[in-house]
């Protein structure tokens, strides 16, 4: 039950066809926009991505959270890899952002989904954590990426893991930023950032008030000493002008619910691999990092002063930091 209501909070946050062309990127302000969004089908799922930087360059593949898109990883991390020289390939997952909707699928209540796996009955979930995997190593693929450095964050987190795990051949390194194994017994949320999402599950009247809302959860799960409200705002209102899409988060909690306990995978991740988590982190204190790493053969454990289960400019910086030098290294 500890599993399901970890993922429970995580909840409350948020080959067929070949890719098209590369264009030229424009000199606008931030990378979403200097670069062109594509759609690829794979094994006929529509998946949405961003290409940066040289083809030539080393490929760094980001993995976003639960009912996340690509933007909130944020301009600061990825335009910090573009400057140091990487291709950055971003995707949303599917049931997110602009990827497929499985609109003729259940979406159950979190209680319902929750209900089922508390007294042991199979959810009878859509897709698995495995599935989205396999949807990352598809776009590699189509990309014609033989390996890539494979990046996720908190749900995206758990998703690389299992790509390193049941995709090895794709996968150069694996970092796993502020995710975890999954396994019982590691700390419970802190209570205040619970009822701070708790907000997420009611219905909104207004675009402002989606806005608002989002803000105010982005501060409650952020770091305190480092949280911008005018990019957190930023970032939520374009994260809104893409469209949220509730149902699709419902699904993707119920494939986190079926993956439970993987701490059996990971250990057997032979990729090299970087646990990065923040020390502040109220939604998955830092042991869950500290967790990861123990379970992943020579994994690095790289805690952060100060960040919490977020990317704000000063901790995305602070993230580049550790995560440069590792991926160089690899």
């Amino acid at each position: 039950m500890a599993v399901l209501f970890r993922a429970f909070v995580l909840a409350l946050l948020f080959g067929v066809a070949a890719p098209l062309a590369v264009a030229e990127p424009s000199t606008a302000d931030n990378p979403f926009d200097r670069y062109p969004l594509r759609f690829v089908s794979i094994d006929d799922v529509a998946i949405a991505y961003q290409d940066m930087g040289p083809r030539d360059a080393e490929p760094v593949l980001l993995i976003m959270g639960l009912g996340a898109q690509m933007l909130h990883w944020g301009d600061t991390l990825v335009q910090g890899l573009l400057d140091r020289g990487f291709r950055v390939v971003l995707l949303d997952n599917r049931d997110a952002g602009l990827s497929q909707k499985f609109y003729e699928l259940p979406a159950p209540p979190v209680w319902w989904t929750g209900l089922k796996d508390r007294i042991g009955v199979n959810a009878g979930v859509p897709y698995t954590l495995s599935d989205m995997a396999a949807d990352a190593a598809g776009l590699l693929q189509q990309l014609d990426i033989e390996r890539a450095h494979v990046v996720g964050a908190s749900m995206g987190g758990m998703i690389a893991q299992v790509m390193a795990a049941e995709h090895p051949q794709r996968v150069r390194s694996l970092t796993s930023i502020m995710s975890s194994s999954g396994a019982p017994e590691l700390p419970e949320p802190q209570p205040q950032a619970v009822k701070a999402l708790a907000s997420a599950a009611d219905p909104a009247d207004s675009r402002r008030e989606m806005i608002e809302r989002g803000v105010a959860i982005t501060r409650a799960i952020g770091s305190p000493e480092f949280f911008d409200e005018a990019v957190a705002r930023n970032v939520t209102e374009r994260v809104i002008n893409r469209g949220a899409y509730g149902d699709g988060m419902l699904r993707q909690f119920q494939a986190i619910v079926a993956s439970g306990d993987r701490s059996s995978l990971l250990r057997g991740i032979t990729a090299p691999t970087l646990v990065i988590h923040g020390e502040a982190d109220p939604l998955l204190p830092v042991g869950h990092g500290r967790d990861t790493a123990e379970k992943i053969p020579s994994a690095r454990f790289a805690p952060i002063a100060g960040m919490a289960h977020g990317l704000e400019p000063v901790t995305s910086e602070r993230v580049l930091e550790v995560l440069v030098p590792f991926l160089r290294e690899h």
